[in-house]
C-alpha cells in the first residue's frame, strides 16, 4: 500500500459560517465555545446584521476539537450553521501557501 493511516487524527481548526439572532451576545456564545473540552481558542467576527439576525464566521482552535458538540453549542444558543468553510487535521496546523494561481 502507498498510504497509511495514522492511528489518531484530531480536528485542530474549524472555521463556520453561522447565522444567529441577536440573543444570546456574541461574547455568551465565544465563552460557551471556549468552555468546550479541547478548544484553545475562539474568535468570532461579524459580516453582516439585519433586523434579527447576524451573520458571523466563526473560528475554532485546538487540540481535539468535537465537531458535533460545537455545533450542539451553536444550535442550542440560536445558530445556524451554514457552512463549514475551512478544516485543519493533525499533529500540526497548517497555514495556506499563496501560489501564483491564487493572483
Amino acid at each position: 500500500m502507498l498510504w497509511r493511516k495514522k492511528s489518531v487524527t484530531k480536528l485542530r481548526r474549524v472555521v463556520l459560517d453561522v447565522l444567529k439572532t441577536h440573543e444570546p451576545k456574541l461574547t455568551d456564545l465565544a465563552l460557551e465555545i471556549c468552555a468546550l473540552e479541547g478548544i484553545d481558542g475562539v474568535n468570532i467576527t461579524v459580516y453582516e446584521i439585519d433586523k434579527s439576525t447576524e451573520s458571523v464566521k466563526i473560528t475554532i482552535e485546538g487540540y481535539d476539537l468535537d465537531y458535533d458538540v460545537i455545533k450542539d453549542v451553536i444550535e442550542t444558543m440560536n445558530g445556524v450553521i451554514h457552512s463549514i468553510d475551512e478544516v485543519a487535521a493533525g499533529t500540526k496546523i497548517v497555514d495556506e501557501v499563496k501560489t501564483p494561481q491564487d493572483r
